[in-house]
């Protein structure tokens, strides 16, 4: 009877250790989300899917305990860490999310003709520039008739014809480059052998890379067009204060 007795009691000893323990363990874990913290953080100045993604990324790397995910359509990031987390998150976004630096990309269009054309635009670091000057011209694509009817449905897309230029600045090396696009096109005087309806268009694209190191007239390049004309292409970049 004695050695049934001392069993039962060590059963009992066992259970209440673990009884014990699992209630330390609930605990901790319990304690351990009431440190846990969420706080939103705005964007400000990073205004780029891509920006925010960079943010979003070093967050991660810097601080793996904490949750972060970016709300895009709030342009905020959310994180969810201790209080200590927070601040360094905190701090991360002060350095981070900073104004970027706007410059004045000028392009000078010359055809040693007639006056010079000049196109400006604002480009920052990380973001491209637009310029599209011209008109669209509509383009057949196909036709289709519904229900047997007797009239078809005819399909179009635009194509831009004039001048476009794409300008996008970017880090290189220790300093900036600037990445051009000028691409002149203009409807041909020839037919198309596949239809009637649709227009030859002729191209000329011109890319070129340049420092961001003076505010001097750089010469990209020349196009040559169908015309028989020459577009010589500089561009002056000047930093806005």
């Amino acid at each position: 009877m004695s050695t049934k007795t001392q069993k039962c009691t060590l059963l009992a000893l066992s259970a209440m250790a673990t009884l014990t323990l699992c209630g330390v363990e609930a605990t901790a874990q319990t304690a351990e989300r009431q440190l846990n913290n969420y706080q939103s953080f705005y964007l400000k100045n990073a205004t780029s899917q891509t920006a925010a993604n960079d943010i979003q990324t070093a967050m991660r790397n810097l601080l793996p305990g904490a949750k972060i995910y970016y709300a895009a359509s709030e342009n905020a990031l959310m994180v969810s860490g201790s209080a200590d987390e927070l601040a360094q998150a905190q701090k991360m976004l002060a350095d981070l999310d900073k104004p970027q630096k706007l410059y004045r990309v000028t392009y000078t269009i010359s055809d040693g003709r007639g006056a010079p054309k000049h196109l400006a635009m604002l480009v920052s670091p990380g973001r491209k520039g637009i310029s599209r000057q011209g008109t669209r011209v509509p383009i057949m694509t196909g036709s289709y008739k519904e229900g047997g009817g007797q009239e078809a449905n005819t399909q179009f897309q635009y194509q831009d014809i004039g001048l476009n230029v794409d300008a996008t600045i970017e880090g290189y090396g220790d300093g900036l480059r600037l990445l051009s696009k000028i691409e002149e096109t203009s409807v041909s005087e020839q037919k198309s052998s596949v239809g009637i309806q649709d227009p030859i268009v002729d191209q000329s694209v011109l890319e070129a890379q340049s420092a961001l190191n003076s505010a001097k007239p750089v010469t990209l390049g020349s196009l040559s067009l169908g015309d028989g004309k020459q577009l010589d292409i500089q561009v002056t970049v000047v930093a806005v204060e």
